[in-house]
């Protein structure tokens, strides 16, 4: 297995910002948005592009995290995922601009169930996609509205994306099989 380092903190951060960035232009009406992260990178990305958006404005955005578990359509094979947690949402859903926001974006499917998820809340006016790295292979027809960074990827290449706040590093990394 050989491991090439894509990304490091200081670069990380300015892919963040400049999400944050894009997002605040695209979106006028910024007491009609809600960021909400996926469990469990996601959220931690939602968190710092939320913290991003309050420096750049000075508005607190809503905010919500999704566990999308129960909703994934190989939730009774995936004996792999990651601890189960609620999803948390404390705002009404309907009719707010919803900004979805994960790690990394694949095959699309873990996007299509956090949408299943967003949708037992309520009836959002709209549900746009951030994503830090999207590698392609989609296997749904899901495509990102905000997107960091673009690695394509070969079949035997996956990508990582260590967070300090549960890896104790920084990084995103391609690993090859």
């Amino acid at each position: 297995m050989e491991k090439i380092n894509l990304l490091e903190k200081k670069l990380i951060s300015k892919v963040i910002s400049r999400l944050a960035h894009e997002i605040i232009e695209k979106n006028k009406n910024l007491d009609k948005i809600a960021i909400v992260g996926i469990r469990t990178r996601g959220d931690i990305i939602a968190k710092r592009i939320l913290e991003m958006i309050k420096d750049f404005t000075d508005f607190d955005l809503k905010q919500g995290t999704l566990d999308v578990t129960f909703h994934r359509d190989d939730f009774s094979s995936n004996f792999g995922s990651p601890k189960v947690g609620p999803s948390e949402i404390t705002f009404n859903m309907n009719d707010v601009n919803v900004i979805l926001v994960d790690d990394v974006l694949y095959t699309g499917r873990t996007i299509r169930a956090a949408i299943d998820e967003i949708f037992a809340y309520g009836r959002p006016a709209s549900i746009q996609l951030a994503v830090l790295v999207d590698r392609g292979h989609r296997e749904l027809p899901i495509k990102a509205n905000y997107v960091g960074k673009n690695y394509p990827t070969k079949d035997n290449e996956h990508i990582h994306v260590y967070v300090q706040e549960i890896d104790n590093k920084e990084e995103i990394c391609l690993i090859k099989n």
